[in-house]
């Protein structure tokens, strides 16, 4: 079921991208997959993210519970419900859209090592409509003209690092694709000066100290920062550099996206400030104008009666 329902169906999308972009560079499909993929699952993203942009903000709200629950653990957990309730939401609800990114990976990676295993199964592994592409045939007639490179400098089917040997642009990319989740990571946490590391945390609950759950989750959360793209770098350094490629491309285009969506909720911060201050503007505009004229047509009707 999981072959038919998500490895099939991506590896026959990258089979359609690369039968019909110009030069059918396996590299480019690759990447041009990538983006398109990547903005298929835009709404599910950014739902993800303006729910974390909603858990962010509710940190100070959370420290006020916890001094008005006062060391209550349930009542602490009842307000903190509470308020998820209130302002609409869900803490679990992000797993099921990473889950289902995980599950699209997997199926990926199984996608990338057919065509890597043996380009055969480019036609082979087909639906039968993309078999009748003029491409398709070709490469049926003639395998040797699969070009599994990117254009033409990185040999996608190599691993960074095989039997003690370095492949150096292999490496480049897994380096960056690392690079890439980190500053990804990165951009979603909280930037504040105050903020308590994990061993200081430990350290104070080591006193006796009440550590601060929403201390700890930032904290926590720091430490996956540099956590997350290690492992991609230990995963991805023996594997064909194709999925080191796909891993750069995706976190690159997420950048872009977490960038989009912390610039809505700015111009929307900033629209909500413009409209905090025209409204007391405006009328007090009006007055003043309302004013002049009164003044102005009361001085007209004073001459009148004196020129009566």
């Amino acid at each position: 079921m999981f072959t038919a329902l998500i490895v099939k169906p991506l590896f026959n999308l990258l089979v359609l991208v690369l039968a019909i972009i110009p030069g059918h560079n396996f590299g480019l499909a690759l990447i041009v997959f990538t983006i398109l993929f990547r903005l298929a699952l835009w709404p599910l993203v950014k739902k993800q993210l303006h729910q974390a942009k909603k858990m962010r903000k509710l940190q100070p709200e959370l420290k006020k519970i916890k001094k008005l629950a006062n060391g209550n653990r349930q009542k602490e957990s009842q307000l903190t419900m509470e308020l998820y309730k209130e302002k609409g939401i869900n803490p679990l609800g992000t797993l099921p859209i990473l889950i289902f990114q995980l599950f699209i990976l997997i199926g990926l990676n199984s996608g990338i090592a057919q065509i890597i295993k043996d380009p055969k199964n480019i036609v082979d592994l087909a639906y039968t409509p993309l078999q009748h592409l003029g491409f398709m045939h070709h490469l049926a007639t003639n395998i040797n003209s699969f070009d599994n490179t990117l254009f033409g400098v990185v040999n996608l089917g190599k691993s960074a690092l095989s039997h003690g040997v370095i492949y150096w642009p292999s490496l480049i990319i897994v380096i960056l694709s690392a690079a890439a989740q980190y500053f990804q990571g990165k951009q979603l946490l909280p930037n504040s000066k105050d903020q308590k590391s994990l061993r200081e945390i430990m350290k104070s609950a080591s006193k006796g100290d009440s550590a601060d759950q929403s201390e700890i989750n930032n904290a926590v959360g720091r430490s996956t920062q540099y956590l997350l793209p290690v492992m991609i770098l230990l995963f991805t350094i023996s594997l064909p550099s194709a999925l080191s490629l796909y891993w750069l491309t995706s976190g690159v285009v997420a950048y872009m996206q977490q960038a989009s969506v912390l610039k809505e909720d700015e111009e929307e911060l900033e629209e909500i400030a413009d409209e905090k201050k025209n409204p007391k503007e405006i009328p007090e505009a009006e007055i003043v104008e309302k004013k002049s004229n009164s003044k102005k047509t009361s001085n007209k009707k004073s001459n009148k009666r004196r020129k009566r």
